[in-house]
């Protein structure tokens, strides 16, 4: 079956209508800032779109071929002019606050989106300009232009309103992202502050074991380089068992006897169930140095009492209470571990943790408790 000189007029001009929109309508994409979605979906959306119009107007008319014809002139014309909102109008206008530019063009665009559409449907579709109102029609009636102008703002709004989620989304998700990174790279520079903050204070102790010329400093070394693979290696684990950090808190109670002999006396009590529970690492050494450097300075003894408690599987509580020397509350050098410490806990657990010091008859106590997560 042949096609009449108007069918055949009107799919010549769709052919080159399609291919120099395309074209346009790629290169405003590819320009563009923001999400770009995928070329599939942008022809998903339309291809679905005009799919739902073709039968619904077909269904409605009992003429598909008249159906096919005016989606087709339709659909090309919401394209170009929805791509041209998108891509060139807000950015240009909206984003840049400039609202009266962006409605006197805007309105510009419905005015002549409005006549290309009838001209068209009038040369290559039908003289019937709008078969589906009740009575005769005529073009560049107010009733038309009213109901061909609020058509194409729907169709523009439509696809305005995904964009501008997707974008959302997309941007929500980035900030998750960049929010993630800096969580990870304050984190990770805080624990590299401890490091080096741990081993300037056992440096310190084999400082003034070698000025003493004591057997110990051997010792000392020894028991520093089984540390130092923790501190090196274990803490690039986001998180560790409880149980080795606990076994490195007794090796830095071991090498502070060396240094102080018998005048330190510590004890660990664990109670409840703690084999499966993991926490960040470096997380409770600094409370255990500082309490050397509360209880050590002018003391006889130094007295230590560290507590570890499963709560119901649900908290994990973490005590530590020494004798302090009061001379110490005037010291301003009191270091980066627990202000370090404390700071990780915010960046962890943000208001699921609570963390208390306080000092009670000359007794410096820590109360952390942190969930098992």
């Amino acid at each position: 079956m042949f096609l009449n000189k108007k069918t055949h007029n009107f799919f010549t001009f769709f052919n080159k209508f399609t291919q120099k929109t395309s074209k346009t309508v790629f290169n405003w994409i590819a320009t563009s800032d923001g999400y770009k979605m995928p070329k599939k979906y942008h022809f998903i959306f339309w291809a679905g779109y005009f799919l739902i119009n073709f039968i619904r107007w077909g269904s409605y008319f009992d003429d598909y071929v008249y159906s096919l014809k005016s989606n087709l002139v339709e659909f090309f014309i919401h394209i170009p002019i929805t791509y041209f909102h998108i891509y060139y109008l807000i950015p240009k206008f909206v984003l840049k606050k400039k609202l009266p530019l962006y409605l006197i063009t805007a309105i510009l665009t419905l005015a002549v989106a409005y006549i290309v559409r009838t001209e068209l449907n009038l040369l290559l579709v039908t003289s019937n300009i709008w078969p589906e109102a009740i009575g005769t029609q005529k073009a560049y009636s107010f009733n038309h232009i009213v109901a061909v102008t609020i058509g194409e703002v729907y169709v523009v709004a439509l696809a305005t309103a995904i964009k501008l989620t997707m974008d959302w989304i997309a941007e929500r998700k980035k900030n998750s992202q960049l929010k993630q990174l800096q969580l990870k790279t304050e984190l990770k520079y805080l624990k590299s502050q401890i490091q080096p903050h741990f081993f300037f204070n056992t440096l310190n102790n084999l400082y003034y074991l070698t000025i003493e010329k004591s057997d110990k400093a051997s010792d000392v070394v020894l028991k520093l380089s089984e540390i130092m693979q923790y501190v090196l290696y274990d803490v690039k684990e986001p998180k560790i068992g409880l149980l080795n950090e606990i076994n490195y808190i007794e090796s830095y109670l071991e090498l502070e006897r060396l240094r102080h002999g018998e005048k330190v006396n510590s004890e660990i009590q664990i109670r409840g169930n703690i084999d499966d529970i993991s926490i960040p690492p470096l997380l409770l050494l600094p409370f255990i140095e500082n309490c050397f450097k509360h209880g050590s300075k002018n003391n006889e003894e130094v007295r230590l009492d560290i507590h570890f408690e499963n709560e119901k599987n649900e908290h994990l509580i973490f005590k530590a209470k020494n004798n302090f020397n009061s001379d110490y509350a005037d010291d301003k050098k009191r270091g980066i571990g627990i202000e370090n410490v404390r700071r990780r806990l915010e960046l962890l657990y943000k208001n699921k943790y609570s963390l208390e010091t306080k000092v009670i008859d000359n007794t410096f106590n820590v109360l952390l408790k942190i969930p098992i997560l």
